[in-house]
């Protein structure tokens, strides 16, 4: 059919073996001629491989016949089909996360197939389409394929169903096993609703992630190759890969931790691509750990690495005994020298288990673990999916983009229509690249005590009490889009309370509004902030590993307020993301750095918990004036001028409230699909 693959041989004894090698170029792939499960099937890398490999193979039957085959690196796709004789019918195409090597059950398995292009998938399905006609199939067929340097190689052809028809079927809503038995009975594919050639996308991208039984199996190596050695699988369905993959992963058992210790000890082939994990690692805030020759490739790529000794080069401090302090939340081992249990990495990766240390063994399988954790996606922002009643394409919602004062939002309209999934929808739409992008979505809700209820979830899906930036938007959308006639004078319902506001209008458009924010409060443990006393202002403590002078206030939402001679100079984000995590905040925090200018004017810069450094924080810009008339450095009753990267608030610390003035305006309006 002229359709590539990998050359190959097949062999009997060792001297056999050894040319293969040596003529085809390592690393080869040998097995036995017969194979269920990827059984005694390795990639050998050296003529050592092939001799410990020969030795274990032969010592069984002298007559076994074993291939060997040219081990591509590169990505490996799958593709399950249905086929009547004539026409095929392909639901989807999905793509390994792990290189060609490890075995296609103990993958990561993608659909839709995210780095597969056009021009390629056009060829994937000729190549489907024609090995399934030659072999005359009536039912299904599982294919698998390598890209490697950009060329479509075949390397396994089953005219059977796989473990992956249970997962295409739920994900793409085809019946597979009903609509292959019906055409092993005689049935034409044209004739059963579905058509034919390569099935419509799914609105959904889906993960399978393997789960692992290692700690029930004694002395196994849990070294991920070509022989399968995992138990199950989980499902993960999102709207974007990240999604997708953050719930798979979950579901599968591994810890999603954003930072802790990562030890890591890589094959010589792996090091050149090492220097990426540890990149990305330690911009989660992991502490790396290395031995020699790793910790050497790291060092040079400029991240900072602690080097350990290996077991055989020292009896005490070594990479086993770091593995048993508890420093160790992550293991990367991806030696192959699996097949001698007294192997160092072999007991290292054994002791990882007994630890319920996570271990993994693939390059790749360590970069999506790390792309998913630096992903905004958590436990309680996912959406739920029910794979009874999936969509059948992509949901289509109206949103409109509104900022005051640099503080940008994308609002929508739950007034008539709801949404259950507002954590999830808040994530994807506020990422500045693949979404609309934005410091976080608001959703504007029907209300039994207001004129209309907001929600505010940051761009990490967490929701927030109150938004005073935002809440002005909300009320020039009710304004301006007819929601509550003509009226001035609204209150808006939020997760802190009933807000009451005034309404600035200008050519039949709102251009500012004042809010009334409603008191401080003072109180440590409403705030909340785990310091005792009635108020915690201009108190000195050790907060984000420093010490610092603080003053604590909550305007709905928790603020550390902390002044500085030159806000331009403070370090915002190594600063506020200590501060925001310290336990001293138990539902983390705002940070508020303060310069005070003169008594009516003040300049700040804000850590937004869940988003980072803003442009502005109406909460956190009237909890900085409140500190400010508390610490003596502006007066109560005295509007003071808050100067912030994206412009001006007004803000009046009054007898018994706050009260906060500001522009709202609209950037652009129009429809996004998830």
């Amino acid at each position: 059919l002229e359709i590539a693959r990998p050359k190959g041989v097949t062999v009997k004894t060792e001297a056999e073996a050894l040319r293969a090698g040596e003529t085809l170029g390592y690393p080869v792939l040998m097995r036995p001629s017969y194979v269920l499960g990827g059984q005694n099937m390795i990639i050998a890398f050296s003529e050592a491989d092939i001799r410990e490999y020969m030795r274990v193979i032969l010592s069984q039957n002298k007559d076994n016949n074993i291939l060997i085959d040219k081990y591509m690196m590169g990505t490996e796709i799958e593709v399950d089909a249905i086929c009547d004789g004539e026409d095929i019918l392909i639901p989807g195409i999905m793509e390994h996360i792990e290189r060609a090597g490890v075995h296609s059950g103990d993958s990561i398995a993608v659909y839709p197939s995210p780095n597969v292009t056009d021009a390629q998938r056009e060829k994937l399905v000729e190549y489907t389409t024609k090995m399934a006609r030659a072999l005359n199939t009536k039912g299904l067929v599982n294919i698998q394929y390598i890209i490697s340097d950009n060329r479509i190689y075949v390397i396994e052809v089953n005219p059977r169903s796989s473990r992956t028809i249970p997962y295409i079927s739920k994900v793409t809503g085809v019946p597979m096993i009903q609509l292959a038995t019906l055409c092993m009975l005689g049935k034409k594919l044209s004739k059963l609703g579905y058509g034919t050639g390569l099935y419509k996308s799914s609105p959904y991208v889906a993960v399978k992630v393997p789960i692992f039984s290692f700690e029930k199996l004694a002395d196994l190596d849990t070294h991920l190759g070509p022989e399968m050695k995992s138990t199950g699988e989980v499902l993960g369905i999102g709207k974007t890969l990240d999604e997708a993959l953050y719930k798979g992963l979950l579901a599968a058992g591994y810890k999603m931790q954003k930072s802790g210790g990562i030890l890591i000890s890589v094959r010589d082939t792996d090091k050149p691509e090492i220097a990426d994990v540890a990149k990305a690692y330690s911009e989660l805030g992991y502490e790396i750990y290395a031995t020699e020759g790793t910790a050497q490739i790291i060092r040079k790529s400029g991240f900072p690495v602690k080097v350990v000794k290996k077991i055989c080069d020292c009896a005490e401090d070594n990479t086993m005994t770091l593995l048993s302090s508890g420093k160790i939340d992550l293991f990367v081992s991806t030696s192959t020298k699996g097949r001698i249990p007294t192997e160092d990495d072999v007991k290292l990766r054994r002791r990882a288990v007994s630890l319920a240390i996570p271990c993994l063994t693939s390059i790749d399988t360590a970069q999506a673990l790390a792309f998913s954790l630096k992903s905004r996606y958590s436990a309680f922002n996912t959406e739920l999916v029910n794979i009874n009643d999936m969509r059948t394409e992509k949901q289509k919602l109206n949103f409109i983009k509104m900022q005051g004062c640099g503080n940008d939002y994308i609002y929508i309209d739950c007034l008539t229509r709801p949404i259950t999934n507002m954590e999830s929808v808040a994530v994807n739409l506020s990422d500045r690249h693949f979404g609309v992008g934005g410091d976080g979505a608001v959703f504007i809700c029907p209300s039994s005590v207001a004129d209309a209820k907001m929600r505010m979830f940051n761009s990490d899906g967490t929701e927030g009490m109150m938004c005073g930036n935002a809440i002005r938007c909300v009320a020039k959308y009710l304004y301006d889009y007819g929601k509550i006639g003509d009226k001035r004078e609204i209150t808006v319902e939020t997760k802190s309370g009933i807000k009451k506001l005034w309404l600035f209008v200008r050519g039949e458009k709102v251009n500012s509004a004042k809010v009334d924010m409603g008191a401080p409060v003072l109180r440590p443990s409403a705030i909340p902030v785990k310091l005792d006393g009635e108020t915690v202002i201009g108190r000195n403590v050790t907060v984000g590993g420093v010490a610092r002078e603080i003053t604590c206030v909550s305007m709905g939402n928790p603020h550390c307020v902390m002044f500085e001679e030159n806000v331009g100079q403070i370090d915002v984000e190594k600063v506020g993301r200590a501060i925001e995590c310290d336990p001293l905040f138990p539902e983390r925090v705002n940070v508020e750095f303060v310069q005070i200018i003169d008594r009516t004017h003040i300049k700040m810069r804000v850590w937004e918990r869940g988003t980072g450094e803003t442009f502005a924080c109406g909460t956190g810009a009237c909890a900085a004036v409140v500190a400010a008339v508390l610490g003596g450095h502006c007066d109560r009753g005295v509007e003071v001028t808050v100067r912030l990267p994206g412009g001006e608030l007004i803000i009046e610390y009054a007898d018994d409230t706050v009260y906060m003035t500001g522009e709202a305006a609209e950037i652009f309006k129009g429809v996004v699909r998830l």
